[in-house]
């Protein structure tokens, strides 16, 4: 007689209990309220209120009086020579300070990131331009580039070099503009890439050392790719904010000579304050942030392009 033994059986698994997430779904939305609430009234409401305006002839001495006009102000911007001379300097301008300002900026980072004696020193002389407020910045400039008694004038003239008429030649002015914003945005800049670059693993840096790399090819090979997100970034928010760049323009130049230095944000002001021509205005407003977002969504593209070839 044989007895079989049914075989043991595992013992029976108890699934854990689902956690129920109590007062978990308001919460966040108390969080988003605030600034919701904040962005909704001070940027997006004014923002439709200025596309609206647009599509109106709203003048400035009867603000409220404004009748739909459809796209008379932008026909009328779009045939004429004004708004494609305000384009062309303002893209020219934002170029020239997205690449010296980041380029000189990077050049800054590099050269203090390693440690050496002085260096809080020398980076807090860096960060004077940063630190400056708009309106002291374009004072302290306003006297530098008097053709007469400003100081770089004086300094040319010790090297037998003729005056140069820095804010009143159409040639000298958008040299001088471009200089000073320069001036006042590589600081951060710098900053912002500096702590990129102190990201960066040192050990990689060594076993590229290791492997006979020089200086050159562990930037090129494994700083700069680290760095790479936050160069777009900044080269990003350098752009937009040179757009709307106002004071350091108005103070020096008020967008002349010439009109030589009349940016989107200029003629802007021109149009509503001097024109009187809200509805015209608010059309230049606009193409300003058709601009930025045309920037925006090129960033975001490459953005994501990198992604996909890092994904690979």
């Amino acid at each position: 007689m044989t007895t079989t033994v049914a075989p043991p059986q595992a013992p029976a698994t108890r699934r854990p209990p689902r956690r129920r997430h109590r007062g978990g779904g308001a919460v966040p939305y108390l969080f988003i309220f605030p600034p919701l609430a904040f962005l909704t009234v001070f940027m997006f409401g004014p923002l439709v209120q200025q596309v609206w305006i647009s599509f109106t002839n709203t003048r400035l001495l009867n603000p409220t009086g404004g009748r739909f006009v459809g796209l008379e102000n932008y026909v009328r911007l779009f045939t004429g020579d004004a708004l494609i001379h305000s384009l062309w300097v303002t893209v020219s301008y934002t170029a020239g300070t997205v690449v010296f300002g980041v380029g000189i900026g990077l050049v800054a980072a590099l050269a203090i990131t390693r440690p050496f004696r002085g260096r809080a020193v020398v980076r807090g002389v860096l960060l004077f331009g940063w630190a400056v407020p708009n309106v002291a910045a374009s004072l302290i400039w306003l006297w530098m580039f008097n053709e007469n008694s400003g100081i770089l004038n004086r300094v040319l003239s010790w090297f037998g070099v003729d005056a140069v008429p820095w804010l009143t030649s159409t040639t000298w002015a958008p040299v001088s503009i471009l200089l000073v914003t320069v001036w006042q945005v590589a600081p951060f800049v710098m900053l912002v890439l500096l702590a990129a670059l102190q990201s960066v693993p040192e050990e990689v840096r060594e076993a590229a050392r290791v492997d006979g790399a020089d200086a050159l090819s562990v930037y090129r090979v494994v700083t700069l790719p680290h760095i790479m997100p936050t160069l777009r970034l900044v080269s990003v928010l350098m752009a937009v904010w040179t757009i709307r760049r106002f004071e350091i323009i108005y103070l020096l130049t008020g967008g002349g000579p010439l009109d030589s230095t009349s940016t989107l944000v200029v003629s802007l002001r021109q149009t509503a304050f001097e024109d009187r021509d809200l509805g015209g205005a608010g059309a230049y407003g606009v193409v300003g942030l058709v601009l930025a977002l045309v920037i925006a969504a090129v960033q975001l593209v490459l953005e994501r392009r990198a992604q996909k070839g890092s994904d690979a």
